[in-house]
């Protein structure tokens, strides 16, 4: 943090989380970022330059949705990608930082993002609700089914055993029910499994919003855009709205925002997320 501004609304935020009789924290991409999961750059060549060296990849992300020849390959980039993103901790320490700050609070997450990090972290998963699916489970591709498959042992054996830009055949993963391939547990259409865990945070979340729909609650938001804003931002902008004790908290690098309906209940830092979580630690 640089500004005399941000400084201002940190304290804000310090003494919101202290009064605050609960914390729902939102949490996007931008959190990630922030921790250093970086995409693109010198992680990005650090860890695929086989893949960048062949295909002239520019970043991690598109590199996913390329239409490899064999499913060989493309299980030598998925896994060597879940690996990094999912079962590494994240560089820097932006989560636990959070939870420091979390940790005598009433609080639940909900989050888009789908890197684990806020268990690997300390985070207990009965505070959690992962929206979006989870980098760590597998589904079918169909679905023929709603069950998700834990993958760290195959993915583990799979960026061990990978020889040029390719897994050993018996390693991709097939559907144990139709034969189909599998796919990841992510929400990027029609064919997201919502299995019974998924079902039973979100019954969780919503009955901790039910539980603390008055008092002095933080809706705090982390590093969310507008690539799905009904899924974070709106509803936390209803939320305050509609509890005239609760606050409204937004740390975002570029896209730090609040509508004017809730803008005296509300601490806005456009400053660098885990800049701001040293501050109010220290």
């Amino acid at each position: 943090m640089t500004s005399q501004q941000n400084q201002s609304e940190a304290e804000r935020l310090k003494e919101a989380i202290a009064n605050a009789s609960a914390v729902v924290v939102g949490a996007g991409a931008g959190l990630s970022t922030a921790a250093g999961f970086t995409y693109a750059g010198e992680r990005f060549q650090r860890l695929f330059p086989d893949f960048i060296e062949k295909y002239g990849f520019g970043d991690m992300y598109s590199a996913g949705f390329y239409p490899y020849a064999t499913p060989e390959e493309r299980w030598a980039y998925w896994s060597r990608y879940i690996w990094h993103n999912r079962y590494e901790p994240a560089p820097k320490e932006t989560y636990k930082k959070l939870l420091a700050l979390l940790t005598d609070k009433d609080f639940f997450v909900l989050t888009t993002n789908v890197d684990h990090q806020f268990q690997l972290a300390g985070f207990p998963k009965s505070r959690l609700f992962y929206t979006q699916g989870d980098y760590g489970l597998w589904q079918c591709s169909g679905p023929c089914h709603n069950a998700t498959y834990d993958n760290y042992e195959v993915v583990k054996r799979m960026v061990e055993e990978q020889s040029d830009m390719r897994v050993p055949s018996d390693l991709v993963p097939i559907c144990p029910k139709c034969g189909r391939p599998m796919s990841m547990n992510l929400r990027a259409d029609d064919t997201f499994v919502e299995d019974a865990g998924w079902h039973e945070a979100a019954a969780r979340y919503s009955s901790f919003l039910e539980s603390h729909k008055d008092g002095e609650v933080l809706y705090l938001e982390l590093g969310v855009g507008m690539n799905t804003p009904v899924i974070i931002k709106y509803p936390f902008w209803r939320l305050t709205l509609e509890n005239e004790q609760a606050t409204y908290a937004c740390i975002n690098r570029g896209e730090a925002y609040a509508p004017k309906e809730i803008r005296d209940r509300s601490i806005v830092l456009d400053a660098d997320i885990d800049a701001v979580l040293n501050a109010l630690v220290a």
